[in-house]
């Protein structure tokens, strides 16, 4: 069971984070989010007590992240579920660059969200996700339509399920990898990594911090969960994060 009471901080820590529903609340579109100048601040200041070792780990892409967090930028970000990473210098890895099978996928699931009201498509480039937050009754229905999906375009490809959310992106790689290669390099290595999340997507990155005898953290529920430690919401994570901060800081 998860322990609400989370581990004594310590000045060699790396952090991995996720980014909806960990550092930003979960909107109805992915679009609506809302980065605060706060939640901003307290990864700059993270960056500085760690001497860089802050890396974004999350679904979204790294050009949507720049975005998000601008005028932040050139953060270490591993997108897309770990299909791209972007390391401390700058360099971008890609892991595949496999779009042209997703095409015909795609309009079936144009098709299908235009038949569904409420039923958003989240088209990613490499990846493409079926957002069913605002029609939860869909929910076996974009489920069965993305296992149709799959079935279409071959073993290459595998659905992961998140929060009111389903994504079909290509198969072999997850955040957990991306935070070993993270690891390994510069300012990481060395660290004890701190791997924070909220979704299913996340539990490949508790699994290699838990590996890694670093911390694993997660937002909310915490049933079924490889996290050792849970932390409330996202109000209590940036709370927790300023307080690193504040206590390492000099």
């Amino acid at each position: 069971m998860a322990s609400t009471r989370l581990p004594d901080y310590a000045p060699d820590w790396a952090f991995f984070l996720d980014v909806d529903g960990t550092l930003i609340e979960i909107a109805d579109h992915p679009n609506a989010v809302n980065p605060t100048p706060r939640m901003k601040a307290i990864i700059t200041h993270l960056r500085l007590t760690t001497d860089g070792a802050v890396a974004l780990v999350s679904g979204r892409a790294i050009a949507e992240l720049d975005s998000l967090f601008m005028p932040l930028t050139g953060l270490p970000a591993a997108g897309l579920h770990g299909l791209e990473r972007r390391d401390a210098k700058g360099r971008i890895h890609f892991e595949t660059s496999a779009e042209s099978p997703l095409d015909d996928a795609k309009q079936v699931l144009r098709d299908f969200t235009k038949l569904n009201a409420g039923i958003l498509l989240e088209d990613k480039g490499t990846t493409v996700a079926l957002h069913y937050r605002n029609a939860p009754s869909l929910e076996s229905a974009a489920h069965a339509k993305m296992h149709e999906v799959l079935c279409r375009i071959g073993e290459d490809f595998e659905l992961t399920s998140g929060k009111m959310v389903v994504e079909l992106k290509p198969s072999g790689r997850h955040k957990g990898h991306a935070v070993e290669e993270f690891m390994e390099e510069p300012p990481f290595h060395g660290r004890t990594p701190v791997f924070i999340g909220d979704d299913i997507t996340d539990e490949d990155g508790f699994r290699v911090a838990n590996s890694m005898h670093g911390y694993s953290i997660r937002v909310g529920e915490t049933i079924d969960s490889a996290a050792r430690y849970c932390i409330p919401d996202v109000e209590a994570v940036l709370s927790w994060l300023e307080h690193y901060h504040s206590h390492h800081w000099r």
